[in-house]
This record gives C-alpha cells, structure tokens and sequence, in this order.
C-alpha cells in the first residue's frame, strides 16, 4: 500500500513505495540518456530526420511516465481522498487530464 505523509492535505507532498520510487526513476534515467543521445547526435551532425526519430522516441517516454505517475496518483491519493469526502481532488485531476489532452 501507498505510504501518504502524515499531516495537512495541503503540504502537497507524497512518500511512495521504494518499488514506485525506483520504476519512476528508472524511467527518468532512460529519457535522460534519451536526451543525451539526442544532443550527442545533434552535435555529430547526425541527419535531420534520425534526430526527430530520437526526439520522438523520447517524447513517448516521458508520455509513458506521466500515464504511470498519473496512475497511481488516482490508485493513492485521488481515492483516499474522495473516501475522506475530499471531492475537490477530482477537480484537480479533472482540470490535469484537460492539460494533458490538449
């Protein structure tokens, strides 16, 4: 189970599980390799159509971990919440979605 910190719901902070924790990471490691090869390739001159492949490749990544950080986001703290009767989580998760389908 989630561990969700202690104390007021507006200190907006969140301790996750270590196995959470570490695929999140693991994640962001790869996109920043991804975007280093990306910079490596730009500076070597790399062709043009190589590099947006790459850019592309990078952007589903970094999609790939909004959808796991924002699936347990609703799993944790959107359902605790609206389980404490604090609804307005659903405005903000509803008001996200909107950003991200844009």
């Amino acid at each position: 189970m989630d561990i969700i910190k202690e104390g007021c719901p507006e200190c907006r902070k969140r301790v996750r599980e270590e196995a959470e924790y570490k695929s999140l990471v693991n994640r962001l490691s790869r996109i920043e390799g991804q975007i280093r090869g990306i910079r490596n390739m730009l500076d070597s001159d790399a062709y043009c159509i190589d590099i947006v492949t790459q850019a592309s490749a990078a952007a589903s990544a970094l999609s790939a971990f909004e959808r796991e950080l924002l699936s347990s986001h609703i799993r944790s703290c959107v359902a605790e919440d609206i389980r404490e009767g604090r609804a307005e989580k659903v405005d903000e998760l509803v008001a996200t979605l909107a950003k991200l389908l844009k």
